[in-house]
């Protein structure tokens, strides 16, 4: 049995806060069963952000191998630009590889876990070091849903694909799409945070009435204009805001003074308003949150998304129209008066710690 330190080098993607909601209650699972661990985490969102998920003590790298899409706003592609980046960054791509492998070889982990980047790991195949990948989505299947009728992304969807098919297994996240392109995978439970209930602390907080509701809107990560400045006042609705909207009204309350993890007033507040997203769902649904969601246009994993969440979760749709009128009342009072499902499991940590700490064991012992 080896003697050394395990090491994992993780890189998160910073494509929103989603992939992060996903990786953190992994990590931190993992961190209790190997005190040890030594643990290394590239990503491109800002440390505050890791450090308020991730308990773990970590080495930190700045930077970012994949970026996904490129947004709009919180649901809104920039399909040309996207395209614009994949084919810079697959121009020089035999290069790029190299040089990750390079990186990966000088940090000498034993194992490499993405969520849900792709470079790492045809650099980790490359350098001989073991990998694994996981999330509800890939960016091989999302790519040749958008640009697989062009005769220019043939190559880059093929070199993708490599390189997911490179890793030694795929975490397949409930709820997921369907991924047949890639064999090496295994279905997981959901994975999500639990929050503290403070919702008495909350409501002491903003000196709120008895029949005031409270909701938080989470747009994950992205900037989405919902012109709430304008929107009518709802009778009994405080809505919970990002400070950065320059927005003083008395029913809407800045998030970030309240000085509360998300994850906490997630679980404190009587609805979450959002779009379909595997981090917000799958935590409000196992914190027992109601959710009020606009759809993303050409998304595709909503539809998975959707289907789970309305078995797990008290949800309702709002059309983009109603949401940018601020005409939510209605919609509101319904998801009120849904019978609350039993609240799922979040047992999918576990499993991935299990199966991470098997894989970082084995390397060591190699």
């Amino acid at each position: 049995m080896s003697t050394s330190v395990p090491h994992l080098f993780v890189d998160v993607s910073s494509h929103g806060f989603g992939h992060l909601a996903q990786v953190a209650p992994i990590l931190n699972e993992l961190a209790t069963r190997l005190p040890e661990l030594r643990l290394t985490i590239r990503c491109g969102l800002p440390l505050d952000k890791l450090r308020a998920r991730i308990s773990a003590e970590f080495t930190h790298i700045a930077g970012r191998t994949d970026f996904g899409f490129v947004m709009l706003d919180a649901v809104s592609i920039d399909l040309s630009a996207t395209a614009q980046a994949y084919r810079a960054q697959h121009a020089d791509w035999a290069q790029r590889v190299a040089n990750e492998a390079q990186q990966l070889e000088a940090l000498a982990p034993h194992l490499v876990l993405t969520d849900v980047a792709y470079l790492p790991l045809a650099g980790a195949a490359q350098a001989g070091i073991a990998a694994l990948s996981m999330c509800s989505l890939n960016w091989a299947d999302l790519f040749a849903h958008f640009f697989g009728h062009e005769a220019w992304a043939k190559n880059i969807h093929e070199e993708i694909l490599a390189a997911y098919r490179s890793a030694d297994l795929f975490l397949r996240l409930t709820p997921a799409m369907p991924m047949p392109a890639l064999p090496k995978q295994r279905t997981i439970a959901p994975v999500a945070a639990l929050g503290h209930d403070r919702r008495g602390e909350l409501r002491a907080k903003l000196a709120c009435p008895p029949n005031e509701k409270l909701v938080l809107i989470a747009f994950g990560g992205f900037d989405k204009d919902l012109g709430a400045e304008h929107w009518p006042e709802n009778s009994g609705v405080r809505w919970l805001i990002p400070a950065s909207w320059p927005i003083t009204r008395p029913d809407m309350t800045p998030i970030e003074p309240l000085g509360l993890p998300v994850i906490d007033l997630l679980r404190s507040v009587d609805a979450v308003l959002t779009k379909p997203g595997y981090g917000t769902f799958s935590e409000a649904a196992c914190n027992g949150t109601p959710v009020l969601y606009v759809r993303r246009e050409n998304w595709p994993e909503q539809d998975c998304l959707l289907d789970w969440l309305q078995l797990n979760a008290r949800a309702e749709e709002i059309s983009e129209a109603k949401l940018k009128n601020g005409d939510l009342q209605t919609a509101l009072t319904a998801l009120w008066q849904q019978p609350a499902p039993p609240m799922p499991r979040p047992d999918g940590a576990a499993e991935a710690a299990t199966i991470i700490a098997g894989r970082l064991n084995a390397a060591r012992d190699r």
